[in-house]
């Protein structure tokens, strides 16, 4: 018998999972659902969610559907950007990302209405479980958490097919076969995953990209745009002031018509087992790109190497959940402490999947021609000082060496 419940959030799409889930919950703990559904870019309509949950019995007024896409960029992808984090070198974390400000909105929504529980639709072998439920802990350490695929027995597609029909839910007709692969997808980027994309040695099907061109489609002259940025985040596309998600919005039209930004990976996923899936992030490609290349002209040597020697664990932290974790903000308050100059414009070719640097200047450069020409530097550098640094950094080896000899 499950513990008693009154009222309970649930994460909600109003697709075939969480759609059942809502009834499942109804059924289950005999409680009140209130539905959220957060609208984070995924270019869906969200009108058939809040018409589906109504149909589901739930009360309008516990029906939230919430835009959530300029806090999504600006709070929570362009903080990871200043970091330039990478998972395993490659990934540029869009779904991990996501997750935690949902429930951070999951567990205000739940405040706000006095829900004793929270509840998600991810599965029990991946890595979202863990990041919704280690940020609802974080945000609420006594609320409940409900995972409807940890508990029930309905363990296949056609099992949750079934539990609609004899339920009443809607199926519409395209959702009845086995689903091809499955997708996520919000303002960053869109993952693939699963069936088709399962071996690794296959080619990623043509009709599973949604996000990019095909290179051969793709112009056949490189575009040339500029980003400006300011204390380390995006202001301006071509000299245009754009609201965060309006400046990733705009390099993901342009992203996508030179079929840039897609990752075929085998990563390691926290729970132990490794998944291959296809990445596609048009405009976080390019941005991450810029990015460096302003930081180039502005950071010191020593902040820019300390940034890119904390980057791996930061992008871990992220990728396994622990957005809201101290060690996550502390290494946060370093990284934006560097951006303080991160301020200027960089220019860009974008041709054929390829981004290009092709210039970037900042009022608070580095970059000395002064020092660094061959021509006569007028004093600039005396070449002969050059001579005790080296003597003095081989010290050491000279020392090995006489030993070893």
């Amino acid at each position: 018998m499950a513990d008693k419940i009154n009222r309970v959030v649930l994460a909600f799409s109003g697709g075939l999972d969480t759609s059942v889930i809502l009834k499942w919950l109804q059924q289950t703990y005999g409680c009140e659902v209130v539905t959220f559904t957060a609208d984070l870019g995924q270019g869906e309509e969200l009108g058939p969610a809040r018409h589906k949950a109504q149909l589901m019995g739930v009360k309008p007024e516990h029906i939230f559907i919430d835009d959530l896409r300029e806090e999504f960029v600006a709070d929570y992808v362009f903080p990871m950007m200043r970091a330039n984090a990478l998972y395993e070198g490659l990934y540029l974390l869009g779904t991990s990302i996501a997750r935690p400000l949902i429930a951070k909105r999951q567990i205000e929504i739940a405040h706000a209405v006095g829900a004793d529980a929270v509840s998600h639709g991810a599965t029990g072998k991946g890595n979202d479980q863990v990041r919704f439920e280690l940020g609802y802990y974080a945000l609420d350490p006594t609320i409940r958490v409900i995972a409807p695929w940890r508990e029930w027995d309905l363990g296949s597609r056609t099992a949750l097919i079934d539990f609609a029909e004899k339920n009443q839910i809607p199926v519409p007709t395209d959702k009845r076969g086995e689903s091809p692969f499955s997708t996520d997808a919000n303002l960053l980027h869109t993952s693939s995953e699963g069936k088709v994309l399962e071996d690794p040695w296959t080619e990623v099907p043509d009709y599973v990209f949604s996000r990019t061109d095909d290179l051969v489609a793709a112009p056949d002259t490189p575009e040339e745009i500029t980003i400006d940025f300011s204390q380390g985040d995006g202001v301006a596309v071509n000299g245009e002031a754009l609201s965060p998600a309006a400046l990733l919005a705009r390099l993901n039209a342009l992203g996508k018509r030179h079929g840039i930004g897609r990752l075929d990976l085998v990563e390691n996923r926290f729970v132990g087992m490794k998944s291959r899936g296809m990445y596609e992030t048009p405009g976080g490609t390019i941005y991450h790109a810029a990015h460096r290349a302003i930081e180039q002209l502005t950071l010191d040597r020593g902040a820019a190497h300390l940034k890119d020697e904390l980057m791996p664990r930061y992008a871990e932290l992220v990728y396994n959940g622990f957005w809201f974790s101290p060690e996550r903000e502390m290494l946060q308050a370093a990284i934006d402490h560097s951006q303080a100059k991160v301020d200027g414009t960089v220019r860009l070719k974008l041709y054929k999947g390829g981004v290009h640097i092709s210039g970037r200047k900042s009022p608070h450069s580095l970059y000395s021609e002064r020092h660094v020409t061959f021509e006569d530097d007028a004093g600039a550098y005396d070449q002969r000082d050059a001579e005790g640094f080296i003597k003095l950094n081989a010290l050491r080896l000279r020392l090995l060496g006489q030993r070893d000899r």
